[in-house]
């Protein structure tokens, strides 16, 4: 970071590999602030420089990574290949926005309802996103589709990409929240959108919802894609004790952990960054869930917690759950 006149006086770097997050800090030599950071199991890494005090992109780096929270620096080493389907010439398939009031949740949900270029049947399957607007802004997720439906990999389908409502509260193993996706929101989609098995997806926060969704309400999707769950557990996650709902989260993971009696064993994907925390609590997810009789594997992306990850996982990997659910 060059800085001759020396105008700051402190410089760290922010990143999501290593703990502490906002650290190492740079040092000042010559002219410019320098720092050395060992370049994690990643091909790819999104970072911020904090300035002062101030969160900001790098300034001498024009890489950036979009995202809910704003644009991060990034550096892409020499390994990292972006997905060949973002060329793709598929027509973009249409999509709707709809708002469907939910009674539990005493909320407005907004969901964009997307169909693959061919119109799907009515019997096509539903592809049900937690964070699904986020997911078609910073993952590419319908172009994804138009993509797989045009090179004929996936079928005709729809998508419901479900906007969240609190998302920290609902998507930490609710049971109202639950409640309110089986009983409220998926009935008012099939009324707007016809379909036959459902397939539910979700990242972070999203995935570990989904996957309690289905434990309550064992006859709701036919398969399910989940991407860096936040499976926390007790006894390895103490770091994350600040959340508000780690307790009611680090139960219900111990019961999955564990198996239960009426499971409806499914195909599920799971996906995973090899920079992440996450990524025991994923691999032990995985492996409770094929020896409970579940169709399941983990995948492991050289990278981190973030869109760009969970775009990158999308093929093979999202077709072939679809397939299998299907």
């Amino acid at each position: 970071m060059p800085d001759p006149d020396r105008k700051l006086s402190r410089v760290s770097l922010a990143q999501e590999l290593r703990r502490p997050r906002l650290g190492p800090p740079f040092a000042w030599a010559d002219g410019a602030w320098r720092v050395r950071f060992e370049r994690p199991e990643v091909d790819r890494m999104e970072y911020l420089l904090e300035l002062d005090g101030t969160l900001q992109p790098d300034p001498g780096n024009a890489l950036r990574a979009p995202g809910p929270f704003g644009d991060k620096s990034v550096i892409e080493w020499p390994e990292y290949r972006a997905p060949a389907w973002l060329d793709t010439v598929a027509d973009p398939g249409p999509t709707e926005w709809i708002e469907i009031r939910c009674r539990r949740l005493v909320a407005r949900v907004r969901v964009l309802l997307y169909a693959t270029p061919e119109p799907p049947p009515a019997d096509a399957p539903l592809l049900v996103a937690h964070d699904g607007p986020e997911f078609a802004e910073y993952s590419s997720l319908t172009r994804f589709l138009d993509a797989m439906s045009w090179e004929e990999r996936i079928p005709p389908m729809r998508a419901a990409l479900i906007q969240p409502v609190d998302r920290n509260e609902t998507y930490s193993a609710s049971a109202q929240y639950a409640a309110a996706l089986v009983r409220e929101l998926l009935p008012e989609i099939e009324r707007r959108a016809p379909h036959g098995v459902r397939i539910g997806m979700g990242a972070s926060l999203g995935a570990l919802a989904m996957l309690h969704a289905h434990k309550r309400h064992p006859r709701t999707f036919e398969g399910l894609f989940l991407q860096s769950g936040s499976f926390f557990r007790q006894r390895w996650d103490a770091h994350e004790s600040g959340f508000t709902r780690y307790r009611r989260i680090t139960r219900f993971v111990g019961t999955v952990l564990r198996g239960s009696e009426g499971d409806r064993p499914i195909p599920v994907g799971i996906t995973v960054g090899t920079g992440e925390e996450n990524r025991a609590n994923n691999r032990a997810v995985a492996g409770a869930l094929e020896q409970q009789g579940y169709t399941a594997w983990l995948a492991e992306i050289r990278d981190a917690h973030n869109w760009t990850c969970w775009r990158d996982a999308f093929d093979p990997h999202l077709p072939a759950l679809i397939e299998a659910a299907t």
